[in-house]
C-alpha cells in the first residue's frame, strides 16, 4: 500500500519545519507569500491531502451542517433541502441530511449523531408526532444550545428561546384560501387540518375560522377533521363528511395529499369538481398541477424558505459578538387557484401566478 505524505514528508524534501508547512497550508500570515507558494506547489506534486477532521479540531470548524427533515421523498423537504445546499455551497459548507420518518425517537438520535459529528449547526423542520419522547427531545434541543451549535427551525418550528426559525404567513394564506371559497359560492366549509400541537397547523385552523366567521359563516366543528397527510386519509375524511346530516360542498385541506385523496373519493360518489363541490389543498406538490382537473393549492415556497434558512444559519456563524441572535422569518406564501376550486371566472381577471393561470385576489 501507498504511504500518504504528511507534512513531514513535505517539510523534509522543502528543508523547513513541520509547523511552518502547517501554517502555510492554512494561510497563516506569518508565513511569507513566497513560501507559502511553494509549500503549495510541493504539496500538490506530491499528492497530499489534508486531514479534513484533525482540521476541524484545531479550527473549531468542521464546514459541515446537519439538516433533520421528516422525509425526503417530498417535494416540499427535497425543494427546501436544495435551497439550503446552494446557498451553502458558495460558502464551503457541506450538508449531511438526516429523516426522522416523524419518530421523535429517531430525531433525537438524529441531533445526537449530528453533534457527535461536530457539526457548525442544525437546521431542522420537527417531527409530526408528539410522544413520550418529546421532553427528551426538547431536553437535547437545549443541549444544542448550551453547545453554542446554531439551531435553526424551518416550517414546522418549536418556539425556543433563543432558537430561529424561518416559517411561512399559515395564517393569513389561510385566510385568504377559505375567502376563496366563499366567494365561489361555497358555505358549508371543512378544513383537514394537521397536529395542532404545530404551530403550523394551529395558523392554518385560525385563519380558516377567522375567514368564515368575517364571511358572516358559522363554524362548525363538525366539518373540522384531523388527517395525515395521505390520499388514504383524505378519502377516509370525505367518507365522514358525506355521512353527516348537512355534508360540506367545499375542503379546505393542510395537505395536497390528503386533498388530493378528497378529490378521488368525490368522483367516485358522482359529484362533479367544482360545480357540486370545491377543494383547495396546501403544499402545490408537482402533480396538482398535472392532474386532470388541476388542484387549487397554497405554495409554501420551499426553494425561499431553504435560502432563507441557509442565511439565517450563515449570521448566527458570523455573529462575533456576545449577543445571540434570536430571527423570526415569516415568508409571503402564495394562493394558485386553479380549477378544482374556480367556479367563477368570467367577471374576474385572470393573471399569471408563478407561471401559472391563477385568479388574482
Amino acid at each position: 500500500m501507498n504511504k500518504k505524505t504528511t507534512i513531514y514528508d513535505i517539510a523534509k524534501v522543502l528543508d523547513i519545519t513541520a509547523a511552518s508547512v502547517s501554517r502555510a497550508l492554512n494561510n497563516n500570515p506569518k508565513i511569507s507569500e513566497s513560501t507559502r507558494k511553494l509549500v503549495l506547489e510541493t504539496a500538490a506534486k506530491m499528492n497530499y491531502k489534508q486531514n479534513k477532521l484533525a482540521l476541524a479540531l484545531r479550527s473549531g470548524k468542521s464546514y459541515n451542517v446537519g439538516v433533520i427533515v421528516p422525509r425526503i421523498d417530498s417535494n416540499f423537504f427535497a425543494s427546501v433541502i436544495r435551497g439550503i445546499e446552494e446557498e451553502l455551497y458558495a460558502h464551503k459548507y457541506n450538508v449531511i441530511i438526516c429523516q426522522t420518518h416523524e419518530d421523535e425517537k429517531r430525531e433525537f438520535e438524529n441531533i445526537n449523531t449530528l453533534l457527535n459529528a461536530q457539526v457548525d449547526g442544525i437546521l431542522m423542520s420537527v417531527s409530526n408526532v408528539v410522544s413520550e419522547n418529546a421532553s427528551e427531545n426538547d431536553r437535547i434541543i437545549k443541549k444544542v444550545i448550551e453547545k453554542n451549535v446554531p439551531l435553526v427551525f424551518f416550517d414546522r418550528k418549536k418556539n425556543i428561546e433563543g432558537v430561529s426559525s424561518v416559517s411561512i404567513n399559515d395564517y393569513d394564506v389561510s385566510y385568504l384560501a377559505t375567502k376563496h371559497l366563499v366567494e365561489q359560492g361555497c358555505s358549508r366549509i371543512a378544513h383537514f387540518k394537521g397536529n395542532l400541537a404545530l404551530e403550523i397547523f394551529a395558523n392554518r385552523l385560525g385563519g380558516y375560522k377567522q375567514a368564515l366567521l368575517d364571511s358572516g359563516i358559522d363554524f362548525d366543528e363538525n366539518y373540522v377533521v384531523q388527517t395525515k397527510s395521505s390520499v388514504e386519509a383524505g378519502a377516509q375524511a370525505v367518507n365522514a363528511l358525506m355521512k353527516l346530516k348537512n355534508p360540506p360542498d367545499a375542503i379546505f385541506s393542510s395537505s395536497d395529499f390528503a386533498a388530493l385523496g378528497a378529490i378521488q373519493e368525490l368522483k367516485s360518489k358522482g359529484l362533479r369538481i367544482p360545480e357540486d363541490f370545491c377543494v383547495v389543498g396546501f403544499g402545490n406538490e408537482p402533480f396538482t398541477d398535472f392532474m386532470e382537473l388541476p388542484m387549487s393549492t397554497v405554495d409554501q415556497v420551499p426553494l425561499e424558505m431553504g435560502k432563507m434558512t441557509a442565511k439565517v444559519f450563515l449570521e448566527h456563524i458570523d455573529n462575533t459578538g456576545n449577543a445571540k441572535i434570536e430571527k423570526k422569518v415569516v415568508l409571503t406564501s402564495e394562493l394558485n387557484i386553479r380549477q378544482s376550486s374556480l367556479r367563477y371566472s368570467e367577471s374576474r381577471p385572470i393573471e399569471v401566478v408563478n407561471n401559472k393561470k391563477g385568479v388574482k385576489i
